[in-house]
């Protein structure tokens, strides 16, 4: 099979991956990429080579993230890759903070898709990471969603859950998720979840508080919890990003993710 075709279920729409290239290098707020099954960079677009501080995609082309990412950020992703091409199993909008050159933290829902030849044969990823959304200004958010912002904003270090904050704001779950998404871009959970690894890389940066002290700061009923749920999504453990935002010499990666 060309490289550069995909092709339907039935085979029969054949579709140049270089038309998908063209048409992702017009968004910016989106890194795509498809990768071979060894995991490499097959296409890309011009966002995740400039997230990467990259000149141009034959920098990128034929390497894999451990190969252009120093240390966790590119390591992290390269055996995410390799534990979707082992199980079979894809990632859906998985929340994750990335860095984009040069140390500018964004946060990111990342989704990476099986690719299979006509006879079902895995052949690699095709995949994104796409920027969450800056959400509306405050004075467009609806008013009983406001409420429910700022219970989370003051209260995330209570137990909190999505049907707390849709029973705060006065709404059904369902209904309060949709909004939620349209507002955000991401789930009730994820936002819970975005909430509280924020909190916790201000208090890592800016305090002298144990690792463990702030993780029952914000919101995590142990420590090991907190680290577990902190590399998922920044691709580090808080005492390594600790370490590299106290470092002098600033070792924090200029990119990382996808």
């Amino acid at each position: 099979m060309d490289p550069f075709k995909l092709v339907t279920a039935d085979g029969s729409f054949p579709v140049d991956v270089r038309l998908l290239e063209e048409l992702f290098d017009q968004m910016h707020d989106t890194a795509f990429f498809i990768k071979d099954v060894k995991g490499c960079y097959v296409v890309v677009n011009d966002s995740l080579v400039e997230r990467h501080g990259m000149q141009g995609k034959s920098q990128v082309i034929g390497r894999r993230p451990c190969d252009i990412c120093p240390g966790d950020f590119g390591r992290i992703p390269a055996e995410q890759d390799a534990q979707v091409l082992r199980s079979g199993r894809p990632i859906i909008d998985r929340l994750e903070l990335q860095w984009r050159a040069p140390c500018k933290p964004v946060w990111c829902l990342t989704t990476k898709l099986l690719m299979r030849d006509a006879r079902g044969a895995i052949t690699g990823i095709i995949g994104i990471s796409k920027d969450v959304r800056t959400p509306l200004p405050t004075r467009e958010i609806p008013a009983e969603i406001a409420v429910a912002l700022r219970r989370l904003e003051t209260g995330y270090h209570d137990p909190i859950s999505p049907s707390e904050l849709a029973r705060v704001a006065g709404l059904p779950a369902a209904r309060f998720a949709r909004i939620i998404k349209r507002i955000f871009g991401i789930s009730p959970m994820q936002l819970i979840s975005k909430t509280r690894i924020a909190a916790a890389t201000r208090f890592l940066r800016d305090s002298d508080e144990s690792v463990a002290a702030i993780a029952l700061r914000c919101g995590f009923t142990d420590h090991s919890a907190f680290t577990r749920t902190f590399r998922s999504i920044t691709g580090i453990t808080p005492s390594e990003f600790r370490k590299r935002n106290h470092d002098p010499a600033g070792a924090t990666p200029s990119s990382g993710g996808s």
